[in-house]
């Protein structure tokens, strides 16, 4: 069940927000291995400098287009989580979105009680999911 926060700098079309949207779940069932009709994304765009990424030292040099993915998760290890960074920047330049170096993904542990989706229970914990 993953969580997807995608945050980015406001000015794009609706249409292309919506594709940035579409392609990272695509990424999330091909990589996280997500089921079929398991989507959650909130997206929030930012004025211009209210997100700040500095390069943490590594060069890199980012734009207006700086988009910042934040997955909350259970169960992914290393080896899926090194697969989501490097095709979501792929597949993001690849539709012209956003450049690998205005990409920062980050991706957050929880756990089965962490989790309820309506009706004040948590499901995976009383065996609906």
């Amino acid at each position: 069940m993953p969580l997807v926060r995608i945050d980015l700098v406001r000015g794009r079309a609706p249409e292309e927000v919506r594709r940035l949207a579409d392609t990272v779940q695509e990424v999330m069932l091909d990589v996280f291995a997500a089921p079929p009709g398991d989507r959650y994304q909130v997206i929030h765009q930012h004025d211009a400098g209210e997100i700040i990424a500095e390069d943490t030292g590594l060069g890199i040099e980012r734009t207006d287009g700086v988009t910042i993915i934040q997955v909350t998760q259970q169960g992914r290890g290393r080896e899926q989580k090194e697969a989501l960074y490097a095709a979501l920047a792929k597949r993001l330049d690849e539709e012209g979105l956003v450049r690998p170096t205005d990409l920062i993904v980050s991706v957050v542990r929880n756990e089965p009680e962490d989790w309820s989706f309506g009706h004040g229970r948590a499901q995976f914990l009383t065996g609906e999911l």
